[in-house]
């Protein structure tokens, strides 16, 4: 007759198995940072099985290779370079067949291979996520029989959770990436078009790129339109300039891509009969054309000591900041040529100066009831690239539009009068400011070349209901002082700046304030806090805020001379690097 107490044995042995893999599998769901992850995994595996050496593999974006992500036990040139062709060897027939394989005795089976020496037994369990294989976890050990059935089921099971960790993982990594790199983009976009000395900018392109992707080797390669050669203009190895001989176009990868106006992504150089060695121990190569409309300037050359080291997202990002530096090229060299003819430009400038003078502002608007503004511009340069108006689209109410174009200078001036003259014709009664925004933004995209935005901010003020309406694309956050409490708050405002993509209906943020009696708004570029004394240290918006709660009880004018004073301290006669506008907005 069966021993009851051996079943009650049984039964309570597999609902401490059921109990631990329920708890691993919460506690390993839980993980977000992969790295941290793939660590983490061999130590609950511990918790239900022996092993002597473990690792995780991961399939490729092809499905065709596996690679460590991970291991414990495996010596660290294997974990660095093996790759597991999908179907070679024990781990490679689980995957290919998406099943567990169970080998309690390496060496009767014709498909081990040996990564680990020693090892006697071998468990590999693929990790599926929505019917997909995306790698495996193989466990080893130096003992013959180590692996039971039960280790099989156990494993299986806790795989399911870790396929769904790695994909959480992977999801939450990519979105961080995409947020970072398109902030990322928008930053060097911005200094892109800031900078028009051609040496300057080239190696600031070289800089900033390695800012979203590493490479060993970094060229920019322009096209002589004369010679129908490819020149180097900044070639950088590990941070160091180095010299590159000239290329015939079509000629090796770089001017293939160059003749085709198309990426080359080559993960192998060796088996590619178009790569000509420039510098030795180059493995892989990735080739990105610098194109305006359909005319190819240069490329982009980025090279690795490493195999398939670069993949398509790189070719995306480079392509995207590919178009911004080709503009930007070809901006710089624009300039030079306009600097050549300093005395004709000289007399356009200063007849731009009247026009863009005539479109601002010349006499604030009329005070509404308990409402007094104030305005101060600046420009660094005789064209400036902020945009300040006033507008009354119905009585009691004032408009106030504030906004920062990209770069300075001619291009940004141009762009400023552009966007006035969208404003001024959706500004009426009836507006609202999400609505002009996203106009706004429809019209610059355009016309706007790649690379320019800008950033822009409308505050409707109300004297009747006493309120202040916002809608931000991407502007500096106004500040509100509080005369009830001497406080200044800065008011929550983001969104992204016009004219970078299509649709920004979703991307334009909004809030709404109450003005008390006496409580003042002040709205400014960032060249206010971005000002900078002889030691480049910025003014900053501390300083701004306590300004303003210093002087807050004055009426605009008087505060807006407090701040220019402050700023003409700071500054100490150092020459002003952006453009500068202040508009305060005062409850009487």
């Amino acid at each position: 007759m069966p021993d009851p107490l051996a079943f009650s044995d049984a039964r309570v042995t597999a609902i401490e198995a059921l109990s631990t893999l329920f708890a691993l599998g919460r506690e390993v769901t839980s993980v977000l940072d992969l790295d941290e992850l793939l660590a983490k995994i061999p130590q609950l595996i511990a918790r239900l099985t022996k092993f002597h050496a473990f690792a995780v593999y991961l399939l490729d974006d092809r499905g065709e290779e596996l690679r460590i992500a991970y291991s414990v036990g495996y010596p660290a040139d294997v974990a660095r370079t093996l790759r597991v062709k999908a179907g070679h060897g024990l781990v490679g027939a689980a995957v290919r067949e998406g099943q567990p394989l169970l080998v309690n005795d390496v060496r009767a089976d014709p498909r081990y291979v040996e990564a680990v020496p020693g090892s006697r037994a071998e468990l590999v369990v693929p990790l599926r996520r929505k019917g997909r294989v995306i790698g495996a976890l193989n466990l080893l050990s130096d003992t013959p029989g180590q692996f039971t059935e039960t280790d099989e089921a156990v494993l299986r099971q806790f795989a399911a959770h870790v396929a769904v960790a790695i994909e959480n993982a992977r999801l939450f990594e990519r979105e961080r990436r995409y947020t970072s790199t398109l902030e990322t983009l928008a930053e060097i976009a911005r200094e892109f078009a800031s900078i028009l000395d051609l040496d300057e900018l080239l190696a600031r392109i070289a800089s900033l790129i390695r800012r979203v992707i590493d490479y060993r080797t970094f060229g920019i390669v322009l096209l002589d339109e004369e010679t129908n050669e490819l020149e180097m203009k900044m070639a950088v190895r590990y941070g160091e300039r180095m010299e590159w001989p000239r290329l015939k176009v079509g000629s090796g990868l770089v001017g293939y891509a160059a003749l085709h106006k198309e990426p080359v992504l080559v993960p192998d150089v060796s088996v590619d009969p178009r790569y000509i060695e420039v510098v030795p121990d180059v493995r892989s190569e990735l080739v990105i054309p610098l194109l305006l409309k359909e005319r190819c300037i240069g490329v982009f050359d980025l090279e690795s000591p490493e195999l398939d080291a670069f993949d398509k997202s790189d070719v995306e990002i480079l392509t995207l900041l590919a178009s911004q530096a080709a503009v930007a090229i070809e901006n710089a060299r624009l300039y030079e040529t306009i600097r050549r003819n300093k005395v004709r430009l000289e007399k356009e400038l200063r007849f731009a100066q009247r026009v863009q003078a005539a479109l601002l502002p010349i006499d604030l608007p009329k005070r509404l009831k308990d409402v007094e503004v104030a305005a101060r511009f600046a420009p660094a340069r005789e064209l400036g690239g902020d945009l300040y108006d006033f507008l009354a689209p119905e009585p009691n109410s004032l408009v106030v539009a504030v906004g920062d174009v990209s770069g300075k200078g001619v291009p940004a001036g141009l762009v400023m009068v552009m966007a006035r003259s969208i404003l001024h014709s959706l500004l009426d009664g009836r507006a609202n400011l999400r609505t002009v925004a996203v106009e706004t933004n429809r019209l610059l995209k355009k016309d706007l070349k790649p690379g320019m935005f800008l950033s822009l901010l409308l505050a409707w003020c109300d004297s009747k209901t006493r309120t202040l309406r916002l809608a931000g694309c991407g502007h500096d956050r106004p500040l509100v002082f509080r005369a009830r409490t001497g406080k200044v708050e800065r008011l929550e405002l983001g969104g992204t700046v016009l004219g970078v993509v299509a649709d920004n209906t979703k991307q334009v943020a909004e809030n709404e304030v109450q003005l008390e009696k006496g409580d003042q708004v002040l709205l400014f570029t960032d060249g206010v806090t971005e000002a900078q004394d002889a030691a480049s240290k910025p003014f900053g918006l501390a300083r701004l805020e306590q300004t303003l709660a210093a002087h807050g009880r004055e009426a605009p004018p008087s505060l807006l001379e407090h701040i220019q004073a402050q700023l003409s301290a700071h500054a100490r006669g150092r020459d002003q690097h952006d453009d500068i506008t202040l508009i305060a907005l005062r409850r009487k």
